[in-house]
């Protein structure tokens, strides 16, 4: 079953990332979404022109990767869901869809008739989720929040990597960080939910937040600070464990970094010093214990430091690939891009913008059955609006006198 949620009817009224990028997760698992986009101004992510720092696109080309990646294969229909005519081709899209999937505020749901009462009156199965930034309940449920706010600097992870003597706020490796991972645990909230109704009848009620999501992913400094009764104390940050110089990182000769994670150093280390070329370190025996690395790491550190630093990152990356303790090259985003590991299981996919001009993006972690991933690009704005308003049941007339509305686009 490499599809396994082929079938399953997703209607997503959201924008930006968070949200979106759940029904992009979904319609990598096989299931159909209809994106409801504003008839006017659309998905307000489709004007982002720079994300940190980064153009979003690039002259001449239609495909923007901010807004490909949260919406990939999926089909767009404009509505503006505040015109009275437009309600019908609503109810119908919700009369038809297994999950309603929204990051609207809970003042803008009221107001545009989009409830859990207004929808579950409309279709009492259907599985209602929301994405939001801090909870369903308490005194922030009707706040908005971006990930740089509710995810990066509200949920601790900003503060996490900031060494102590730091005189800027670190931000985010990259454009959407906590919103992807957010997205990517609605996506498995809401196939939860699919199981459970398939296997009870009852329709669950998800709701994810960008400060769940975050807590979550620091959870040990959290359950660490609440376990000893306090902020924890501001350390300098290290990627070594203390007293093995057999993690942590190092400079190459051309400013690169590797990273080294063998947490048994005995085990590893006649063969992580032969592949240093510190061959007189072989069999040493001051080096034979746990305690005798403990007791020469800073040492030993600064030999390994000196022996990486002799040759440029390429070199080392080809050398090390013998090595059989856990490491890695620290790479930047055209690299991981081009990962062989990331290529080989399918999750760098190949697709054809609406250019026609071929592309990739990066698909979801989650692969089913060892099957491919079937992607498609992004949808255009409305590019899809007359298909479904006939897939639904709507006459030429009926279509046309929606447009003059202003219903639909």
């Amino acid at each position: 079953m490499q599809r396994p949620l082929e079938g399953i009817r997703v209607l997503e009224v959201a924008q930006f990332t968070f949200v979106p990028a759940a029904g992009a997760v979904l319609a990598d698992w096989g299931a159909d979404i209809v994106k409801v986009e504003h008839a006017v101004t659309g998905d307000a992510q489709r004007g982002l022109i720079r994300v940190l720092g980064h153009d979003s696109s690039r002259p001449g080309s239609s495909f923007a990767p901010i807004m490909e990646g949260p919406n990939r294969s999926k089909r767009s229909i404009g509505i503006d869901l505040a015109k009275p005519e437009a309600r019908p081709v609503l109810e119908e899209l919700i009369r038809r869809s297994d999950v309603f999937l929204t990051n609207y505020l809970p003042g803008p749901r009221e107001k545009l008739g989009l409830t859990l009462e207004a929808v579950r009156a409309i279709n009492p199965d259907i599985i209602y989720v929301t994405g939001s930034g801090f909870g369903s309940e308490g005194p922030d449920a009707n706040s908005g929040a971006f990930d740089a706010t509710g995810f990066w600097a509200r949920g601790g992870s900003a503060e996490g990597v900031m060494p102590p003597e730091a005189e800027s706020m670190a931000f985010m490796p990259a454009g959407a960080y906590g919103d992807n991972i957010g997205g990517m645990t609605i996506a498995g909230g809401i196939a939860a939910a699919v199981a459970g109704r398939e296997r009870t009848g009852e329709p669950s009620v998800v709701d994810v937040s960008l400060l769940g999501v975050a807590a979550w992913a620091t959870q040990f400094t959290v359950n660490l600070a609440l376990f000893t009764g306090g902020p924890l104390p501001k350390v300098r940050k290290k990627t070594a464990a203390v007293g093995n110089p057999l993690t942590g990182s190092y400079r190459t000769a051309d400013d690169r970094w590797l990273q080294f994670s063998m947490l048994q150093p005995t085990r590893f280390w006649n063969e992580f010093v032969t592949l240093l070329g510190l061959d007189h370190l072989v069999d040493d025996p001051r080096f034979t214990t746990l305690e005798g690395i403990t007791e020469h790491s800073d040492l030993i550190g600064s030999w390994f430091a000196e022996a990486i630093a002799a040759r440029p990152y390429d070199e080392w990356t080809g050398i090390l690939a013998k090595l059989s303790g856990p490491w890695a090259p620290v790479q930047n985003s055209w690299e991981l891009g081009h990962d062989e590991a990331l290529i080989a299981n399918g999750r760098i996919v190949d697709l054809v913008d609406a250019d026609g001009e071929p592309q990739k993006l990066v698909a979801n972690p989650v692969k089913f059955d060892n099957g491919p991933v079937r992607m498609s690009r992004a949808p255009q704005f409305a590019e899809h609006t007359d298909d479904i308003l006939r897939e639904i049941g709507l006459g030429e007339e009926q279509l046309i006198g929606l447009k003059i509305a202003g219903a639909v686009t």
